[in-house]
This record gives C-alpha cells, structure tokens and sequence, in this order.
C-alpha cells in the first residue's frame, strides 16, 4: 500500500524546495550527536512546534531504521495499528515501511494489529518525516498508531517493541510523537508539564503514565511516551534529557491558550 500526504500544506509545506528550505531554517547545526534509543518529539503545524523538532532530531545520530509511535486522533482502525508493508510517499520523496522490523514486532504480542486505515489521515506520525528524511534520505520507516491503552498493554507493547529490536539487530531509532498540554493558560500548562517532564527525565514510565492520567494532563502522546521509555529501559536507557520546551504563545503571542511542546532524548 502507498500512503498519501495527509497534512501536507497544511502542517508543513508540500513544495519539496520550500519544504527543505523551512527545515533548514528550523534544524540547528550541532557540533556533537549522541548516540539515542528514543526521542519525544511534538507534532503540530512547523511554525508552532517544528523549532523543538528540529532541535531535537539535530542532536542525535538517527540511524536508518526508525519506529514512528503516534496517538490516534481520529479513532480510526485498530487500537494499536502498524502499517507492516507498502510505503509513505511523502514531497521529500518515498519513503519504505521496514516489513522486516515490523513483522519482528509483530511476531512478539497479539495486542498490535496490522492496520492501514488508522494511517490515512493521522498527522502525528507524518510531521516527523520530513525531519528524519533530512539526515536520513534513505530511511525505512515502521509507523504504529496508538489509541488509549492501560498501563499493562504499555507495558506488554514496550516489551515487545524492545525484544524486537533486539532480534532485529541493527540499529533503531523510536520516535515517540506527542505534543503537551492544550488550550490552557501558559502559565497552567507549564505547571503541569513540567510534572510530565519530570517523570520522562526520571525514566519513570508508569509515574509520566499515572501523573498524567490522575493530573488531567492533557498530554496526546501519553501512550507512545510510555511505551516508549519501557522500550527504551529495556534497551539499556540510563538517562533522558529535555532539549527544550516551550509553547505555542511563543508563535501565536496568545499565551491565554496554549499548547505545549517538549523535546526530549533517551539514552
């Protein structure tokens, strides 16, 4: 199956040449990269959150081999949905989905299902493309959408997604999409992210999963956060570091009602 752009020009510009040029402008040159299992990275519209991303990505050695873990905003498909074939054509050119990796993952919990239609028109996965296709032209991609899910299935999910890493044997790269709170008062909205922050920086998954949930944050990408530090730990993950955070009032001038960004390594 090929996936089509579902957010071109309207997240990020569809022109390839325009596209580049904006990436250019919003991914520092770094003198050091270190060596990452997962990063967290936020997923709205390049004006607003594309600085963060682009810090974030620009600090890593991003291998070829890259798991793309995105909340479900629309409820399509199935609860945890991974597209195992095919590939994404997106203005930077095609990119392929890692049928290897994604049958490996498959292979170790019945809780992913193989699921294209989650994909279509889920913009949380997409937005990171383009950032990863500027280091990594010749990246392959295993995108898997999540939807809610309890502690337990994060858990089982983390498991699984690190045996299979393991068994892959190369190198991989987890991006876990997600963006902070939204639509509160900056001032509300950094309260309650920096208790999230807290608990990724302390590689605490079940305290993000439970501070999250019990403190209403609202958080989009909780589930793949998660999953992705249990991932992360099993993988050997001894620290994660906060690249920056800010908010959407830093584009908008409207700190009334934000949304918050965070970028994040896990090593």
């Amino acid at each position: 199956m090929r996936r089509e752009p579902a957010v071109a020009h309207q997240f990020y510009p569809g022109d390839p040449l325009t596209l580049r040029h904006t990436l250019d402008k919003l991914i520092p040159v770094t003198a050091s990269k270190q060596k990452a299992l997962a990063v967290v990275s936020p997923h709205a519209g390049y004006i607003y959150s594309g600085g963060v991303a682009g810090e974030t990505f620009a600090a890593v050695n991003i291998p070829q081999d890259i798991v793309v873990m995105g909340p479900n905003h629309h409820g399509y498909g199935a609860p945890v949905a991974i597209m195992q074939e095919g590939a994404w054509s997106l203005p930077l050119g095609e990119v392929p989905i890692n049928t290897v990796l994604a049958q490996t993952i498959l292979a170790q919990t019945k809780l992913i299902s193989t699921d294209s239609m989650a994909h279509r028109f889920e913009h949380s996965l997409e937005v990171q493309v383009p950032f990863l296709q500027y280091f990594r032209p010749d990246m392959t991609l295993t995108p898997i959408v999540i939807s809610h899910l309890s502690f337990k299935a994060c858990t089982e999910i983390g498991e699984a997604l690190a045996a299979a890493i393991k068994q892959y044997g190369k190198p991989v790269l987890i991006v876990a999409s997600s963006d902070m709170t939204h639509y509160e008062s900056r001032e509300s909205a950094s309260k309650k992210d920096s208790l999230a922050l807290q608990r990724i920086q302390a590689l605490d998954p079940e305290g993000l999963y439970h501070t999250v949930l019990g403190q209403k944050i609202t958080m989009c990408g909780i589930m793949p956060t998660t999953i992705a530090l249990i991932a992360a730990l099993h993988l050997g993950a001894t620290q994660a570091r906060l690249i920056r955070y800010t908010d959407s009032g830093e584009a908008s001038g409207d700190t009334n009602q934000v949304v918050g960004y965070a970028g994040l390594v896990i090593s």
